[in-house]
């Protein structure tokens, strides 16, 4: 849905620019604040939207192996992730934990039939009962290549990611998300807006 209203709303700007042009060049005041308040009621009610839509959407738990759909400003869902395993480990190599190290592996796969898909700026937190983000540790992670290589049509790979929890962390959760652009900051219905 929030594509198809940003899309009404850039033809909607384009003929509301022409339909300007035309209320200027022949000095009809009528029809330039007939255009003004029609995009003035547009702008209002995406704005009611996309402030409904975010106060209204809840968070949800996904289970393990359970996928995660990215949309975006896409007319389809083909980008996914999944978290696959989740092990603890006090060291890793000769690195030793502050508390616990939880090493995340996370499986991205595209059901895409022709396209190679990727993310454009991909975010992993982990998030604990009371709001605390925590970082991944990039130093003790394998260097793999980050979650923005390319998928090829049906493609996937995985990759693992550690984290440096304290032992006692209450309900720690991998909060997962592409980045996007600006435009999804006030796409209607989108995961960052």
């Amino acid at each position: 849905m929030g594509v198809l209203l940003m899309l009404m709303t850039i033809g909607g700007l384009l003929a509301a620019t022409a339909l300007l042009a035309i209320s200027l060049y022949t000095n009809k005041r009528w029809l330039r604040n007939f255009v003004l308040g029609c995009v003035a009621i547009w702008f209002a009610f995406c704005a009611a939207m996309l402030l409904g839509y975010s106060f209204s959407s809840e968070e949800r738990d996904l289970s393990l192996n359970e996928p995660k759909e990215y949309c975006g400003f896409y007319f389809d869902c083909h980008m996914h992730t999944a978290v696959t395993n989740v092990r603890r480990t006090k060291t890793i190599g000769n690195k030793t934990a502050n508390g616990e190290f939880y090493v995340v592996t996370v499986r991205v796969f595209s059901n895409a039939r022709k396209a190679t898909l990727g993310f454009g700026g991909f975010k992993l937190n982990v998030i604990d009962a009371n709001g605390r983000r925590y970082p991944h540790s990039t130093e003790v992670e394998k260097p793999e290549p980050w979650f923005t290589r390319p998928v090829p049509a049906g493609g996937s790979f995985e990759r693992e990611v550690v984290f440096d929890l304290p032992v006692d962390v209450p309900n720690p959760r991998l909060d997962m998300h592409d980045e996007g652009g600006l435009v999804e900051k006030v796409l209607i219905d989108d995961e960052d807006s």
